[in-house]
């Protein structure tokens, strides 16, 4: 989270991905960071164990909800 938090406060839009496993931990971060608004895109868990077409199917589940919050 602490990228796109910079990136944000640089005026670039950004952001976070996370799997869901993280989301949690990853809430926290963003509110410790004071950007409680900026909560991830999660995709299912896992990541690494998966193959490219696994992951491109994670991947092309999420780009509509990314470029909606990039784009709004």
């Amino acid at each position: 989270m602490h990228d796109s938090t910079k990136l944000e406060s640089l005026g670039i839009p950004s952001v976070p991905v996370a799997t869901a496993e993280f989301a949690t931990a990853a809430r926290a971060q963003a509110a410790a960071l004071g950007r409680s608004d900026l909560d991830a895109v999660y995709v299912p868990h896992p990541i690494q164990d998966q193959t490219k077409d696994e992951i491109e199917a994670k991947a092309a589940g999420a780009v509509d909800e990314i470029l909606l919050r990039l784009i709004g």
